[in-house]
């Protein structure tokens, strides 16, 4: 063979082998499932026994912050035999067998896209047990986060345009087309969705950062803020007022949101004698650049639903905020 052929048979082969890094990059399936669905995969006898129970404490307690109970997952148990093909696709998934070694390992797009999965594999029931109840709240803060990225997700396909907002206090949200503006003005902004039964709200506003201290009062002073600035701004009829519910005393924790502090509360709002209540997730955003405390605060009336995916859809868009 003429040395011009064996030249270029061997440039071809080479050009076909190529860089093996991108023939090895694999296509995922786009992942499936509702707001907050959870798979278990393990065995039928576990799932029956005390690690089944020990999944149903930890990831199927009542989610912080509602006024009924309502877990922190709709969890849905399949053997491991059937954890093959379409039933691999599903977003959050935590898989637990025995193993030699005990292990717990998170994984993100493994089968599909986006996804989450959990791998805990121990070398006893016992064992696996104590590893679910340790790590719950690592697990728990792994799949919220995948879901608030999901919903944020989901929005970005159909986007409400507000043009005013950046300039009325200095910000982007990202909101999903379905609300609306129901209240505009130069220091109060109210985004509302209506419902089959009922709404779910955004409210905007911003105080001196003097407003809240960051010691033990906080908690107190957040509560006193939004009853006033809150009660002042949302019409209620008969000249009852819109405040925060006494019986189920909010919490507070403290957090990071757009790379600056921020105070969370979660807790319950009412209107006094007309049997109307719900819940809210406020955010109290430190912005030492412009003296002042954003507040964003999202609080739904739904009497007859479920309200645990509406709230995280709400706080999923507090959390998309870009402060300019």
């Amino acid at each position: 063979m003429k040395p011009i052929y064996i030249f270029f048979l061997s440039f071809i082969a080479l050009v076909a082998c190529g860089d093996t890094t991108n023939t090895t990059i694999k296509y995922k399936k786009p992942s499936v499932g509702t707001i907050n669905s959870l798979q278990v995969v393990t065995p039928n006898i576990f799932w029956n026994g005390p690690v089944g129970d020990q999944v149903l404490a930890s990831l199927a307690a009542p989610t912080p912050g509602l006024p009924q109970d309502e877990p922190l997952f709709s969890i849905r148990q399949i053997p491991l035999e059937v954890f093959s093909g379409f039933a691999k696709t599903s977003r959050l998934f935590l898989h637990l067998t025995i193993a030699e070694k005990d292990t717990l390992v998170i994984r993100k797009n493994p089968f599909a896209k986006p996804q989450t999965g959990v791998f805990i594999t121990a070398s006893s029931q016992e064992k696996l047990i104590a590893l679910i109840k340790k790590n719950a709240p690592k697990i728990i803060k792994e799949f919220k986060l995948s879901e608030i990225k999901e919903r944020q997700r989901r929005t970005k396909k159909s986007k409400l345009r507000l043009d005013s907002l950046p300039s009325a206090f200095g910000l982007t949200l990202e909101i999903p087309s379905a609300y609306h503006i129901a209240k505009s003005e130069p220091d109060f902004y109210w985004i509302r969705k209506e419902l089959k039964s009922g709404h779910t709200n955004i409210i905007i506003y911003q105080v001196p950062i003097n407003t809240i201290p960051q010691d033990s009062t906080a908690l107190q002073e957040i509560i006193k803020m939004r009853d006033d600035v809150a009660g002042k701004q949302l019409p209620v009829e008969d000249g009852d007022i819109f405040i925060t519910e006494e019986a189920y005393p909010p919490y507070i924790t403290s957090t990071t949101i757009d790379a600056k502090f921020a105070f969370e509360t979660k807790g319950t709002w009412e209107i006094k004698n007309q049997w109307m209540a719900g819940p809210f997730v406020n955010y109290a955003i430190k912005d030492t650049l412009n003296n002042r405390y954003l507040i964003l605060e999202g609080f739904t009336y739904a009497p007859s639903s479920s309200k645990r995916d509406l709230q995280l859809e709400l706080e999923s868009i507090l959390k998309s905020v870009k402060i300019k």
